[in-house]
């Protein structure tokens, strides 16, 4: 599932090629959706909050989520997609530039007043201007029995982090991914997270360990069976989640982390 750097680069692009530019064109190819158009109207901004993308046109919002396979491409007039049209569920256009939305996992129109009711439930934006770090570490400390990688993935905590950057906190910090949230020191896991998110806010390749050349960019993330960085013992994997619907992979080094 892509992270919120991913997301807020997508917002970035999708802002840059609309924002401020009238849309001629509206098609969004979701049943419930499907006879909405704001052709016509002003896309004011587009900005991402964690993991969701909000398109503001006129007094509306588009509202979109990736999951797991979900991407917006921005492409001049009449230029050919380099995806199926059949994974399209979104096109806006305006007269210099056409933004596509393939295979996404979630697309919705609300009044723009009303954004709240789809991302209101979530913590604060790692990537926002209104980044707050002290109301993250509140609430991830209103769960202490919770493991910290569990409660690091949930958005209603923190919005941004997905389970990429919390297998690479949890090792940078030494903590194995199952440490109760009591038993972690959650100021500097929390600014950690802040520092390592946005370092890569930028970047075509995400890095947590500062090397760009393939194969070195993570400590433990999808490494199961090879050597840790620093000690040299195999990589693990294990399953960690609260339910079934919640379960996620896991990678960590049995030495490092504790």
């Amino acid at each position: 599932m892509p992270e919120g750097d991913t997301v807020y680069r997508q917002a970035r692009m999708l802002n840059d090629a609309l924002g401020g530019q009238v849309l001629t064109r509206c098609d969004l190819r979701v049943p419930a959706f499907a006879t909405v158009d704001l052709s016509g109207q002003l896309v004011h901004e587009v900005v991402s909050r964690g993991k969701h993308l909000l398109i503001r046109v006129g007094l509306h919002t588009i509202h979109s989520h990736l999951k797991m396979e979900g991407q917006w491409r921005v492409y001049s007039p009449g230029e050919p997609w380099r995806r199926p049209a059949f994974q399209a569920r979104a096109v806006l256009a305006t007269a210099t530039a056409q933004a596509v939305g393939f295979e996404l996992g979630m697309l919705e129109v609300l009044p723009t007043v009303r954004e709240a009711d789809a991302v209101g439930h979530l913590g604060p934006d790692l990537l926002g201007p209104d980044w707050d770090e002290r109301e993250a570490v509140r609430r991830l400390a209103a769960h202490p029995d919770v493991p910290i990688a569990v409660a690091l993935l949930d958005q209603r905590n923190l919005a941004g982090l997905g389970n990429e950057y919390v297998n690479e906190l949890c090792f940078v910090r030494g903590m194995l991914p199952t440490r109760p949230v009591r038993d972690a020191d959650l100021p500097r896991t929390v600014a950690l997270a802040h520092r390592m998110i946005v370092a890569n806010a930028n970047r075509r390749i995400r890095s947590t360990t500062g090397e760009t050349r393939r194969g070195r960019t993570a400590y433990v993330h999808r490494r199961e069976g090879m050597p840790c960085r620093r000690c040299g013992t195999p990589i693990r994997r294990m399953s960690l989640g609260r339910n079934e619907l919640e379960l996620r992979e896991t990678w960590y080094c049995p030495v490092c982390q504790s």
